[in-house]
């Protein structure tokens, strides 16, 4: 369900000398021609992102970054610029074929660059690739790996661990020679190594399974073994005898992968497991090396999730003992992959001291411990979220992280020293900032924006000082003075219950308060996501809508992160329940404004969007007349395990809770319009959903809407007019049952 493809569709504050002015002036600007010129619009609104590609280099006293066919490398201090590399007229080593790239990675002394070519994907953050080494030195390109799934520099550059077919090896540069470690992979639905299965690379975000020690000398990995998982298979139908594509992939109840983590002495190619308490059915979700270089940390999940252990091993001899346990009466986070948190654990060098993200208080915050597993002290403290650590000195004992704290619509960069003092928040800018910082805490570049400024991209060192703007989106400006467009409005209203609630929209274009306009909610509301920020609005389907008459809205709707634990985990084994209930009284909060037409709006959603668009519709029937729900899930038990059981707990556990949030138990409530979208390729949320639903819709005596597009992936589009006609159904959708507009155009015609 980590997968928010499709959310959004669709106070004043002035900065950097741009103010925009109400929509009055609307009509005298260019205006979209159609949804096609919409979306060909689209990377005019978005604008640029600042430097491509960034690797903090030179222990973060320098990075590199993307310039069309080139490398090269910036230094913050002086502000100068170098090329180090160029692709252009580079062809693979022995051939004509010209040299293309996916990503690269640096050696620590700067001298080699590691790039990954011809990537073919298997899941949605892997896949299998060639890997070339190029010497700085003499220019020189050659071959690491084929057909590896991933390759990695050891930390002082002189070797390349590599995992190829669920096997591990190390590549040495001094001898030219590469090594097989580890020789017992069976297949992909067996055992296999140093990759992460399906459900682990979805939900706990482990795909390059496996790491190397600080020190050079080993690799730490998992080895997987899904003999008993269930078999997943699905088809596009394609050809004369379409193919059945086999995923292992355990749902609610079923089996899970057995996972163990060894580590390899890489010189003497020596093996030791290292094997915690736990029994019966648990997770590994994170291994981390610590600051002693022959002590490796590994995190241990209950299957329930709410029961975390953290376990400092002896990668000699195996021997371990427990230095943290975190229980919790929901779930444990060890990530957040909304907010780009891979990691709840840090283990800084230069000293015996880690730190814990927890939200024990009711709010997320960072505790201190010694490695013995002594809480030294809470760092910070509040009614506020903490959200990501971006960086933290030992030298001089200092924490860099984003929070919540001056809004949840906002994520802000503060400092702050070990034993919670001296905190500084080191941008006065309002709005969302996204941080990049420097291994070595010098220096961060800060890409931000609000409801009124496009995204900036600043240069700054750890006082917060901007050393420069590297990208202030002029063509972004220019673009927006010639164009129609209506920005996003921040609103806060109280349910019936007293919850209070954010939210947003976007009003229609030349937008006129004595006319009511229709409404579209577009949400996706899933745990520990997050709706509405004070963010410049760049999607050119929200302003589409707004061009053709419709109010775009959003909320942050209980299960949201950032407005502390309470809020969050008050949906935790109910869900649908109380999402549905904000979105219902969302609508019911709009229909008291003059302007809006309270007898028109719809819902719409893709993913867990999907799910609750359905949901609602189902269970508040009469308050939104339409619905589109693209790849929803319909039945939690159609879901994976990971994902479903940290958020409703397992089917024994809970099955009264299972039972009311499925769709299928409520489909008789089904009084408005509602169509399904979902491709027979998805093997995330799987079309079995769907077609479920269906049946439950006909047995009840409904009727739904349905669009299949079979070799599409989650989201159901697969290519450019694939999305476009999945936007224009979409759209004609909402014009046909909330405008009661049926000259439609022929879609086959154009």
């Amino acid at each position: 369900m980590n997968k928010k493809f499709w959310q959004g569709a669709f106070m004043c504050f002035c900065v950097s000398g741009m103010l925009w002015p109400h929509q009055s002036i609307a009509q005298n600007k260019v205006t979209y021609s159609s949804l096609a010129d919409a979306s060909a619009a689209g990377r005019k609104l978005k604008g640029k992102s600042g430097p491509k590609s960034v690797n903090w280099i030179n222990g973060g006293n320098q990075y590199s970054f993307i310039e069309g066919d080139s490398i090269n490398i910036k230094d913050p201090a002086t502000l100068k610029e170098r090329n180090v590399f160029t692709s252009k007229g580079m062809t693979l080593p022995g051939t004509s074929t010209p040299f293309e790239y996916e990503s690269f990675q640096w050696s620590k002394d700067a001298q080699h660059l590691v790039f990954k070519t011809n990537f073919r994907r298997k899941y949605r953050r892997s896949g299998v690739s060639d890997y070339y080494i190029y010497d700085l030195a003499n220019k020189q390109l050659k071959i690491a790996a084929k057909n590896a799934r991933s390759a990695e520099l050891s930390p002082d550059g002189t070797k390349v661990g590599i995992e190829r077919d669920g096997n591990m090896f190390v590549y040495s540069f001094a001898t030219g020679q590469e090594q097989q470690l580890t020789h017992d992979s069976t297949s992909e639905n067996g055992v296999f190594n140093g990759h992460g299965d399906w459900v682990y690379e979805e939900e706990l975000e482990v795909s390059q399974a496996w790491n190397w020690s600080p020190d050079n000398k080993y690799l730490a990995f998992w080895q997987f073994d899904d003999s008993k998982v269930p078999d997943f298979q699905m088809t596009n139908f394609e050809g004369q005898h379409p193919n059945n594509i086999h995923i292992a992939i355990p749902q609610v109840g079923d089996p899970n992968p057995k996972v163990r983590v060894g580590v390899i002495d890489v010189n003497s190619g020596k093996k030791v497991w290292l094997s915690p308490d736990e029994t019966g059915d648990f997770y590994i979700p994170r291994l981390y090396w610590t600051s002693d270089p022959d002590v490796l940390a590994m995190v241990t999940l209950n299957r329930a999730q709410n029961d975390m252990k953290l376990y400092f091993f002896n990668v000699k001899t195996g021997d371990h003992h427990v230095v943290l346990e975190e229980k919790n009466t929901t779930w444990v986070a060890i990530s957040n992959f909304y907010t780009n948190v891979n990691d709840m654990l840090y283990f800084p060098e230069k000293t015996k001291e880690f730190f814990w993200v927890s939200d024990r208080s009711g709010y997320y915050h960072i505790y201190r411990y010694s490695y013995d597993g002594k809480l030294i002290n809470q760092v910070t403290k509040g009614n506020w979220d903490l959200i990501k650590v971006s960086g933290i000195n030992p030298d001089n004992k200092t924490i860099y992280y984003l929070s919540a704290e001056a809004s949840p619509l906002e994520q802000q960069f503060y400092s702050i020293k070990y034993d919670g003092s001296d905190k500084k928040r080191l941008n006065p800018v309002p709005g969302f900032h996204d941080i990049d910082m420097s291994p070595n805490t010098k220096y961060y570049i800060d890409k931000y924006s609000n409801t009124t400024t496009p995204t900036q991209v600043a240069l700054c060192n750890d006082k917060g000082k901007t050393l420069q703007l590297l990208e202030a989106n002029k063509s972004v400006s220019d673009f927006l003075n010639t164009h129609a467009y209506s920005p996003l409005e921040l609103f806060h209203f109280k349910a019936d219950d007293g919850t209070e609630l954010d939210g947003s929209m976007i009003k229609p274009f030349n937008f006129d308060p004595t006319k009511k306009y229709p409404v579209v909610l577009s949400i996706y509301g899933g745990p520990e996501s997050h709706g509405v920020f004070n963010k410049f609005s760049d999607a050119t389907s929200e302003q589409w809508l707004a061009q053709n008459g419709y109010i775009v809205v959003n909320v942050n709707n209980r299960g949201i992160a950032n407005y502390g634990s309470a809020f969050m985990k008050v949906v935790y084994k109910q869900l649908g329940k109380w999402e549905s209930y904000d979105f219902a009284a969302t609508a019911k909060y709009m229909a008291t404004l003059p302007y809006v037409d309270g007898k028109n709006m719809a819902i719409m959603g893709g993913s867990y969007g999907g799910y609750i668009t359905a949901y609602t519709l189902l269970t508040h029937p009469g308050v939104f007349k339409v619905g589109i729900a693209n790849s929803p899930v319909t039945d939690w038990r159609l879901y994976d395990d990971i994902y479903t059981e940290r958020y409703m707990g397992t089917v024994e556990d809970n099955a009264e809770g299972y039972k009311n949030s499925s769709n299928m138990t409520h489909a008789s409530g089904l009084q408005d319009h509602l169509l399904l979208i979902h491709s027979l390729s998805d093997d995330n949320v799987h079309p079995a959903n769907t077609m479920q639903l269906l049946t439950a819709l006909t047995n009840a005596g409904k009727d739904a809407d349905l669009r299949i597009y079979p070799p599409g992936a989650h989201g159901a589009g697969y290519n450019p007019q694939s999305r476009l006609l999945i936007n224009e159904v979409s759209f004609y959708y909402l014009e046909r049952y909330l405008k009661g507009n049926t000259d439609l155009p022929n879609l086959n015609a154009k």
